[in-house]
């Protein structure tokens, strides 16, 4: 299940997102494209946030620069899908400046809540997900019945669904918690802790922009909506041919 778009683009120029996007996109092929594995071991390392680096009072960089490091293109595509999907309405309510400052705090915190469960953990913690897991927690908390398009494959099926954002949200970070609970704190893989730090954090942050927004009647006004013009997209059918009954 891929969220791949939601109906309502912002209603102006999202440039700070754009620049998150070109920024992720060009340190990434600047090193994927030119380090061997050696060389991306000892690059993670000196760049990536790794606990008991920071635990010794060192590394402290890392904090920051890992928002902008990927383990790969898959790792990359995704987050900055999701990046592109959520950040745009998130900018146009916050503008540019406080965006980008909420950008990177939600980033801090999601470091934060990892290195606190495991401060000796001596695995590089790289990837964008953190900070974007902030943007989705605000969203979720400014626009909870947007409308997002989801893909769902299931083996050969293929089918784009319009989904409210609190569904699509409140389930990935449902998913997040359980497999976090599940999943060894100091050891390598998907730091579900720094996703759930990086949600809250943004949900956090989110709310004095919502309060002052009016609240509740903020969702009154806008049905709990971007406050832009909705966008409609075709929503195609399965080229999958459908076998009749006998």
């Amino acid at each position: 299940m891929f969220p791949i778009r939601d109906h309502n683009p912002s209603g102006r120029v999202p440039y700070v997102t754009y620049a998150l996007i070109a920024a992720n996109v060009a340190i990434f092929l600047s090193y994927w494209l030119t380090l061997d594995e050696q060389g991306l071991y000892v690059f993670f390392y000196s760049w990536g946030m790794v606990p008991a680096f920071i635990s010794d009072g060192v590394g402290m960089g890392g904090l920051f620069t890992h928002m902008f490091l990927h383990g790969g293109w898959m790792h990359l595509a995704g987050n900055m899908l999701f990046l592109f999907i959520y950040g745009d309405n998130m900018e146009g309510e916050m503008g540019h400046g406080r965006f980008a400052l909420f950008y990177l705090a939600s980033g801090l915190a999601a470091a934060g809540l990892q290195y606190g469960v495991a401060p000796w953990s001596e695995v590089p913690m790289v990837g964008a997900s953190g900070a974007i897991a902030g943007v989705m927690g605000g969203y979720l908390l400014l626009f909870p019945r947007a409308r997002i398009d989801v893909l769902i494959i299931i083996v050969i099926f293929f089918r784009i669904f319009p989904v409210p954002a609190w569904a699509v949200l409140g389930l990935w970070f449902v998913l997040q918690v359980f497999n976090g609970a599940v999943t060894p704190t100091d050891g390598g893989g998907v730091a579900y802790l720094a996703h759930i730090g990086g949600f809250v954090a943004g949900l956090v942050l989110t709310w004095p922009l919502w309060r002052r927004l009016g609240g509740r009647g903020f969702w009154a006004r806008t049905e709990g909506h971007p406050p832009h013009p909705e966008a409609r997209y075709p929503l195609q059918q399965s080229s999958i041919p459908k076998v009749p009954r006998r």
